[in-house]
Protein backbone atom coordinates (compact mmCIF):
# COMPACT_ATOMS: atom_id res chain seq x y z
CA UNK A 1 0.00 0.00 0.00
CA UNK A 2 2.54 2.67 0.99
CA UNK A 3 6.01 2.31 0.45
CA UNK A 4 9.78 3.33 1.38
CA UNK A 5 9.83 5.87 4.59
CA UNK A 6 6.05 6.31 5.12
CA UNK A 7 5.60 2.87 5.35
CA UNK A 8 8.74 2.38 7.46
CA UNK A 9 7.43 4.61 9.96
CA UNK A 10 3.85 2.99 9.70
CA UNK A 11 5.14 -0.26 10.69
CA UNK A 12 7.33 1.55 13.35
CA UNK A 13 4.08 3.50 15.13
CA UNK A 14 2.58 0.22 15.09
CA UNK A 15 4.83 -1.49 17.07
CA UNK A 16 3.95 1.26 20.16
CA UNK A 17 1.59 -0.51 22.64
CA UNK A 18 -2.67 0.54 21.83
CA UNK A 19 -1.61 1.22 18.38
CA UNK A 20 -3.49 -0.38 15.44
CA UNK A 21 -2.52 -0.26 11.92
CA UNK A 22 -5.03 2.77 11.45
CA UNK A 23 -3.66 4.37 14.43
CA UNK A 24 -0.49 4.82 13.01
CA UNK A 25 -1.41 5.61 9.63
CA UNK A 26 -3.25 9.08 11.29
CA UNK A 27 -0.21 9.74 13.66
CA UNK A 28 2.33 9.02 10.66
CA UNK A 29 -0.09 11.71 8.25
CA UNK A 30 -0.40 14.16 10.84
CA UNK A 31 3.67 14.03 10.88
CA UNK A 32 3.90 14.27 7.64
CA UNK A 33 1.70 17.27 7.49
CA UNK A 34 2.88 19.17 11.02
CA UNK A 35 5.72 21.77 10.75
CA UNK A 36 9.04 20.91 10.70
CA UNK A 37 9.81 21.99 14.24
CA UNK A 38 6.90 20.63 15.47
CA UNK A 39 7.84 17.19 14.33
CA UNK A 40 12.19 17.72 15.24
CA UNK A 41 11.09 18.87 18.58
CA UNK A 42 9.32 15.15 18.44
CA UNK A 43 11.96 13.46 17.75
CA UNK A 44 14.41 15.33 19.83
CA UNK A 45 11.81 15.18 22.91
CA UNK A 46 12.41 11.19 22.51
CA UNK A 47 15.96 11.28 22.21
CA UNK A 48 16.40 13.01 25.72
CA UNK A 49 13.89 10.37 26.92
CA UNK A 50 16.17 7.60 26.16
CA UNK A 51 19.59 9.40 27.10
CA UNK A 52 18.26 11.15 30.69
CA UNK A 53 15.59 8.45 31.83
CA UNK A 54 16.05 5.34 33.45
CA UNK A 55 14.92 3.75 36.83
CA UNK A 56 15.07 4.59 40.40
CA UNK A 57 17.82 2.73 42.04
CA UNK A 58 15.89 2.25 44.86
CA UNK A 59 11.96 1.35 44.13
CA UNK A 60 12.35 0.67 40.13
CA UNK A 61 9.96 3.87 38.93
CA UNK A 62 11.31 6.17 36.08
CA UNK A 63 13.27 9.18 37.59
CA UNK A 64 16.06 11.69 35.73
CA UNK A 65 18.08 10.77 38.64
CA UNK A 66 19.60 7.70 40.88
CA UNK A 67 16.08 7.73 43.03
CA UNK A 68 12.69 8.83 42.21
CA UNK A 69 11.18 11.64 43.93
CA UNK A 70 9.43 9.45 46.03
CA UNK A 71 12.50 7.40 47.63
CA UNK A 72 13.72 10.61 48.44
CA UNK A 73 11.26 12.21 50.14
CA UNK A 74 11.83 12.01 54.12
CA UNK A 75 7.88 12.27 54.50
CA UNK A 76 7.26 8.74 53.11
CA UNK A 77 6.85 5.98 55.43
CA UNK A 78 9.24 3.84 54.90
CA UNK A 79 7.48 0.90 56.83
CA UNK A 80 5.05 0.27 54.37
CA UNK A 81 5.97 -1.04 50.52
CA UNK A 82 3.44 -0.85 48.21
CA UNK A 83 4.55 -3.41 45.24
CA UNK A 84 3.52 -2.47 41.86
CA UNK A 85 3.98 -4.23 38.87
CA UNK A 86 5.04 -1.33 36.31
CA UNK A 87 5.85 2.18 36.65
CA UNK A 88 2.64 3.92 35.56
CA UNK A 89 0.99 1.57 38.49
CA UNK A 90 2.91 3.85 40.97
CA UNK A 91 1.48 7.24 38.78
CA UNK A 92 -2.15 5.87 39.51
CA UNK A 93 -1.58 5.08 42.99
CA UNK A 94 0.06 8.92 43.89
CA UNK A 95 -3.62 10.61 41.70
CA UNK A 96 -5.51 8.72 44.54
CA UNK A 97 -3.74 10.60 47.17
CA UNK A 98 -4.52 8.16 49.42
CA UNK A 99 -1.10 5.97 50.24
CA UNK A 100 2.33 7.59 51.64
CA UNK A 101 4.30 4.99 51.73
CA UNK A 102 6.73 4.08 49.27
CA UNK A 103 6.93 1.62 46.05
CA UNK A 104 8.64 -1.50 44.78
CA UNK A 105 8.36 -1.54 41.07
CA UNK A 106 8.77 -5.34 39.41
CA UNK A 107 8.96 -4.59 36.18
CA UNK A 108 5.69 -6.99 35.20
CA UNK A 109 3.92 -9.82 36.13
CA UNK A 110 4.58 -13.72 36.14
CA UNK A 111 3.56 -15.60 33.01
CA UNK A 112 4.32 -18.32 32.06
CA UNK A 113 2.76 -18.16 28.66
CA UNK A 114 5.22 -15.27 28.29
CA UNK A 115 8.13 -17.20 29.70
CA UNK A 116 8.31 -14.50 32.29
CA UNK A 117 8.78 -16.04 35.95
CA UNK A 118 10.08 -14.65 39.26
CA UNK A 119 13.69 -14.46 38.27
CA UNK A 120 12.80 -12.23 35.30
CA UNK A 121 10.94 -9.71 37.72
CA UNK A 122 12.46 -7.22 40.32
CA UNK A 123 11.58 -9.49 43.43
CA UNK A 124 15.50 -10.52 44.34
CA UNK A 125 15.88 -6.54 44.85
CA UNK A 126 12.25 -6.59 46.89
CA UNK A 127 13.56 -9.26 49.17
CA UNK A 128 16.88 -7.40 49.32
CA UNK A 129 14.80 -4.21 50.74
CA UNK A 130 12.80 -6.05 53.12
CA UNK A 131 15.96 -7.98 54.28
CA UNK A 132 16.59 -4.38 57.20
CA UNK A 133 13.32 -4.64 58.78
CA UNK A 134 12.06 -1.20 58.51
CA UNK A 135 9.55 -2.45 56.23
CA UNK A 136 6.45 -3.73 58.51
CA UNK A 137 3.37 -3.94 55.81
CA UNK A 138 3.71 -4.79 51.98
CA UNK A 139 0.88 -3.69 49.94
CA UNK A 140 0.24 -6.16 46.59
CA UNK A 141 -0.76 -3.91 44.06
CA UNK A 142 -0.51 -6.48 41.17
CA UNK A 143 -3.26 -6.30 38.34
CA UNK A 144 -6.50 -8.16 39.31
CA UNK A 145 -5.79 -10.49 36.14
CA UNK A 146 -4.82 -13.97 35.74
CA UNK A 147 -0.76 -13.14 35.84
CA UNK A 148 -1.35 -9.90 38.92
CA UNK A 149 -3.01 -12.80 40.94
CA UNK A 150 -0.24 -15.49 40.12
CA UNK A 151 1.84 -12.79 40.49
CA UNK A 152 0.32 -11.85 44.17
CA UNK A 153 0.23 -15.31 45.05
CA UNK A 154 3.73 -15.92 44.63
CA UNK A 155 4.92 -13.26 46.58
CA UNK A 156 2.42 -13.85 49.66
CA UNK A 157 3.82 -17.38 49.86
CA UNK A 158 7.61 -16.45 49.54
CA UNK A 159 6.98 -13.06 52.05
CA UNK A 160 5.00 -14.46 54.77
CA UNK A 161 7.91 -16.81 56.70
CA UNK A 162 9.31 -13.44 57.34
CA UNK A 163 6.91 -11.69 59.45
CA UNK A 164 5.82 -9.41 57.45
CA UNK A 165 1.86 -8.14 57.24
CA UNK A 166 0.98 -8.61 53.61
CA UNK A 167 -2.06 -7.38 52.66
CA UNK A 168 -3.71 -7.28 49.00
CA UNK A 169 -5.63 -4.39 47.20
CA UNK A 170 -8.90 -4.85 47.87
CA UNK A 171 -11.04 -5.39 44.29
CA UNK A 172 -14.89 -5.47 44.10
CA UNK A 173 -17.67 -3.23 42.01
CA UNK A 174 -16.63 0.27 40.60
CA UNK A 175 -18.31 3.36 41.33
CA UNK A 176 -21.24 4.14 39.38
CA UNK A 177 -20.99 0.35 37.92
CA UNK A 178 -24.17 -1.68 37.61
CA UNK A 179 -24.45 -5.22 38.78
CA UNK A 180 -25.96 -7.14 35.93
CA UNK A 181 -22.39 -5.89 34.26
CA UNK A 182 -20.35 -7.53 36.86
CA UNK A 183 -18.74 -10.55 35.79
CA UNK A 184 -18.92 -12.98 38.36
CA UNK A 185 -15.11 -12.99 39.65
CA UNK A 186 -15.29 -9.18 40.34
CA UNK A 187 -18.73 -9.58 42.08
CA UNK A 188 -17.40 -12.44 43.51
CA UNK A 189 -14.44 -10.25 45.61
CA UNK A 190 -16.69 -7.59 45.89
CA UNK A 191 -18.56 -9.90 48.49
CA UNK A 192 -15.40 -11.41 49.44
CA UNK A 193 -13.96 -7.62 50.80
CA UNK A 194 -17.16 -6.58 51.89
CA UNK A 195 -17.03 -4.17 55.51
CA UNK A 196 -19.11 -2.74 58.27
CA UNK A 197 -20.68 0.50 57.53
CA UNK A 198 -20.34 2.68 60.57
Amino acid sequence: MYEGVLADLIEELGRLPGIGPKSAQRIAFHLLQAPEDEVRQLAETLLILKQRVRFCVICGHVTDEDECRICRDPRRDPAVLCVVEEPKDVIAIERTGEYRGRYHVLGGAISPIDGIGPDDLRIRELLQRLADGVVQEVILATDPNLEGEATATYLARTLSPMGLTVTRLASGLPVGGDLEYADEVTLGRAFAGRRRLE
